[in-house]
């Protein structure tokens, strides 16, 4: 499948626990789950991008790609922005809704 799969960065895959700052030395750790997933994806030859509202600043993108250089051994598109080829987007604020209903997929959200 073609596509590319969408990973937020703070609360995603690096621990967040409030703003501490834009630069790579105040960033998170890795969440070990997520940064297991996302490395198999990218040895599997899947695109993945780093999905997250610090690319809305442009400076905080080169940070992020540093990390991700660090503890990916690459660094990863920095974006925003979805498009038709997002295939998942994995974010520790998102709510699944059933399509073309406006109803969440987990029923014990309101």
């Amino acid at each position: 499948m073609a596509g590319w799969y969408a990973v937020d960065f703070d609360g995603t895959l690096a621990v967040y626990h409030g703003w501490k700052g834009p630069g790579i030395e105040v960033m998170g750790e890795p969440v070990p789950v997520m940064l297991a997933r996302v490395k198999r994806w990218l040895a599997a030859g899947h695109e993945v991008r780093i999905f997250t509202a610090r690319a809305s600043v442009p400076e905080q993108i080169p940070p992020v790609e540093a990390w991700c250089e660090k503890y990916l051994g690459r660094k990863l598109p920095v974006t925003n922005v979805k498009d038709f080829g997002m295939i998942e987007l994995w974010d520790d604020r998102a709510v699944q809704v059933i399509p073309n209903t406006g109803e969440p997929a987990d029923q014990s959200r309101a």
